[in-house]
């Protein structure tokens, strides 16, 4: 722990770049995905009246379900296409600029939310929550790479893991927000929704300040002395020639490889292993339940029976929980409230376990000239996740009532057993480290592959004869 504290004393220049690139990061993606759960009430009631003024005549319920479904679904497909942009856009400009742009077209996506109310069009709301999906697909893998190149090694674990810490801090500031006694009204739902717009223009004016990550501009830019500046920006004056040397190696390794594409990065051989890993954290991600509870929390604890007027505050609980476990990652009338203090339980597996793991894992099992793309399949997978378990879920508890959270279970025996066995450890290792890890692997298995076909053909040959 002491060496720990430490270390953030020496690069404590480093730790106000992590606050700018996390609060206009995946912090937004966090509240974006949690306000709607308060602003849902009262965006119905606006869609019917709003339609009753256009047209006289009230909405069915199912028309207004699906114009409400709509709403919500958009988010997630602009998340898929700003996902699958992404990859190309940060290792063309750099996650600086694509983040800087992001900003602007999220202040424009916030304003149509924040002004639907006043201009009495529910369609705004449906355009500003689709480009806020886009700009999420686009700064949730800016932010994780930028966060990843900008570490040094003592503080790579800490700094990769800040990104799970800001996407829970997300959730929880939307929770307290949208509380009724602040913006969770019917009077305040469009500026509750507009937020974000607040947070990204802190962003764009503070970012500026900042320089590009060091890998970036040394392996892509071919910047030395420029690399050596932002290294001694972010950590402070020193002796970086370690890491400096590190980073030649990974470019003499990947000299003459050009930025992978994605169907490059599917179709490469030697990316196999790192691909099925990120894929099992990704299942462990999305199938444990956490995205069901992020999109119903209130649904859960109605069927629960939790007094309505406490929810807000129990859902509120939920986010904290997120928060903390992140951070330290490493008939009776008690009953009701046991399936509370179990989600709470559960928030704090999944924080110190696959949430908090996740971003580092992938920016250490992956070269630069993969990296990218990389983010983009894994952001892809995500989104999809997040659109099949809001559709899904609600049937599911429809179905199985109390047991629904069992159907994740075995998802979870099996990765967790898979992770065990095929994830090396990364910790202390540089990227070149581990990748060489993977290829010795690989040659193993190809050597074993090879001893037993030539057993098999003497076999063959001693039969024969």
């Amino acid at each position: 722990m002491a060496g720990f504290l430490s270390d953030l004393v020496q690069y404590r220049k480093l730790l106000p770049m992590i606050l700018v690139l996390g609060i206009g990061g995946t912090h937004l993606s966090g509240f974006q995905m949690s306000v709607m759960d308060y602003a849902s009430p009262y965006i119905q009631k606006f869609i019917n009246e709003t339609w009753l003024e256009r047209y006289g005549s009230v909405l069915h319920q199912e028309t207004l379900t699906l114009l409400w479904s709509f709403i919500v679904s958009m988010y997630c497909i602009g998340g898929m296409i700003g996902c699958l942009c992404s990859g190309y856009l940060t290792a063309k400009y750099g996650k600086k600029k694509c983040l800087l742009f992001n900003d602007l077209v999220l202040i424009v996506a916030t304003l149509h939310t924040g002004f639907s109310r006043r201009a009495k069009s529910f369609e705004m709301i449906l355009i500003g929550r689709f480009l806020e999906g886009i700009c999420a697909g686009i700064h949730m893998n800016a932010h994780v790479q930028y966060a990843g190149e900008i570490s040094p090694k003592k503080l790579r674990g800490f700094v990769n893991v800040t990104s799970s810490v800001f996407l829970a801090l997300g959730k929880t500031v939307a929770r307290i927000l949208g509380l009724r006694d602040l913006l969770g009204t019917e009077d305040l739902w469009n500026v509750l929704l507009s937020f974000s717009g607040l947070v990204a223009l802190i962003q764009l004016l503070f970012l500026p300040f900042f320089p590009e990550s060091p890998p970036y501009l040394l392996l892509q830019k071919g910047d030395k002395n420029g690399c050596l500046k932002a290294m001694k920006q972010l950590w402070g004056e020193g002796n970086y020639h370690t890491e400096f040397e590190d980073l030649l190696k990974e470019r003499a390794a990947t000299k003459g490889t050009k930025i992978m594409n994605v169907l490059e990065v599917l179709k490469e051989p030697s990316l196999r292993q790192q691909l099925g890993i990120m894929l099992l954290l990704l299942l462990s991600l999305q199938l444990c339940g956490l995205s069901a509870i992020t999109f119903y929390t209130s649904e859960i604890f109605r069927t629960a029976n939790v007094q309505e007027s406490i929810i807000p505050y129990v859902s509120l609980g939920v986010a904290i929980s997120e928060l903390f476990a992140i951070i330290f990652c490493d008939q009776f009338f008690w009953m009701r409230y046991c399936s509370v203090i179990l989600i709470f339980l559960f928030i704090i597996a999944y924080g110190t376990g696959p949430a908090g793991a996740f971003s580092s894992v992938i920016n250490e099992i992956f070269t630069l000239s993969a990296r990218s793309s990389a983010f983009a399949i894994g952001g892809l997978i995500i989104w999809l996740g997040l659109t099949f378990t809001g559709m899904i879920f609600p049937f599911a508890v429809m179905a199985l009532g109390p047991f629904c959270f069992l159907i994740f279970i075995a998802v979870l025996i099996i990765s967790s057993i898979l992770i065990y066995l095929f994830l090396p450890e990364t910790k202390g290792k540089s990227i070149t480290e581990i990748t060489e890890e993977f290829k010795t692997r690989q040659f193993k298995k190809k050597h074993h592959q090879t001893v037993e076909k030539n057993a098999s053909e003497q076999n063959t040959l001693c039969t024969k004869l």
